[in-house]
């Protein structure tokens, strides 16, 4: 085999591997900015409610970035940051964030707000939540009403969360009442509304959506565990240039300006605010 022929092969070869790793490489959802300076970020709520988009674009003005938003539910979202195809995660799965930083691929743990969990159901109540002692109790009352329940079922910080507590109540949740949808929160709350089912919900998805609903009512709320922490975490110093940018911006969700952002966002549309701020939810982050 001459020489050119080995150096065609190689490069063949080469340009498969290469080609690969860009089809394997998580999608941009939507992207903020339009510079070349670009950092990827993966989180589900956060983004798919519109907070991302005002933190991004503020945060892309004064420092000339752009931000690649990949929707992802807390599991994924730190398997992609492990994978490296992407440089920040915003995420509410406190052991896997902390098992990440233990590990040494990720840095920059910060809290940057929290909003919490609501169990949702049809108005009629049939499992009689309303009347739970704790969240462990509501989801011990649908399960022996055999009531319908929506999980999401996906890897996400809700999923585990929701899993959690079944764990508590010690049930396996199993049967023709128990429905996987593999969907994100806004999807899976307006299919717990069309069935006349119950699902646990986060706040701020609550408040977007609420309008929406016609069969729906929060019925339990307010047991400590169901308050839901959100943290940024970003690459190792030295894992490509973007590192730098993702950094930066764990910085300024942390800052006067980014805080001011979470605490405020929602209140002109909703009427409410969506989100607590850092200082709130630190007396929940353990």
């Amino acid at each position: 085999m001459n020489v050119t022929l080995k150096l065609t092969i190689l490069m063949a070869a080469l340009l498969m591997i290469f080609s690969s790793a860009a089809l394997a490489t998580e999608p941009c959802t939507a992207v903020y900015g339009s510079t070349d300076k670009i950092f990827r970020l993966a989180t589900g709520s956060p983004g798919e409610l519109g907070l991302l988009e005002e933190l991004a674009n503020i945060f892309n003005d004064e420092h000339g970035t752009t931000l690649c938003w990949v929707k992802a539910g807390s599991g994924k979202s730190l398997k992609l940051l492990q994978e490296g195809q992407v440089d920040i995660a915003m995420v509410h799965a406190p052991a896997g964030e902390k098992k990440a930083v233990a590990d040494g691929w990720a840095i920059k743990r910060s809290l940057i707000g929290s909003n919490e969990f609501y169990i949702v159901g049809p108005k009629n109540d049939p499992a009689g939540i309303a009347k739970a002692t704790s969240a462990a109790d509501a989801y011990a009352k649908i399960a022996a009403a055999k009531a319908l329940f929506l999980s999401r079922g996906d890897n996400s910080g809700t999923h585990k969360k929701e899993m959690g507590i079944w764990a508590t109540a010690k049930i396996a949740p199993a049967g023709d009442w128990y429905v996987i949808t593999k969907e994100f929160m806004m999807a899976t709350l307006k299919k717990a509304d069309d069935g006349k089912g119950y699902f646990m919900t986060d706040s701020s998805t609550w408040a977007a959506g609420k309008k929406e609903l016609k069969n729906t009512q929060v019925l339990f709320k307010g047991d400590p565990v169901l308050i839901n922490t959100y943290h940024g975490l970003c690459r190792p110093e030295g894992a490509g240039p973007a590192q730098v940018y993702a950094s930066d911006f764990i910085d300024f969700l942390n800052s006067d300006q980014g805080q001011q952002i979470i605490r405020d966002y929602g209140k002109a549309l909703h009427g409410e605010a969506m989100y607590n701020d850092a200082a709130y939810a630190r007396q929940y982050d353990h």
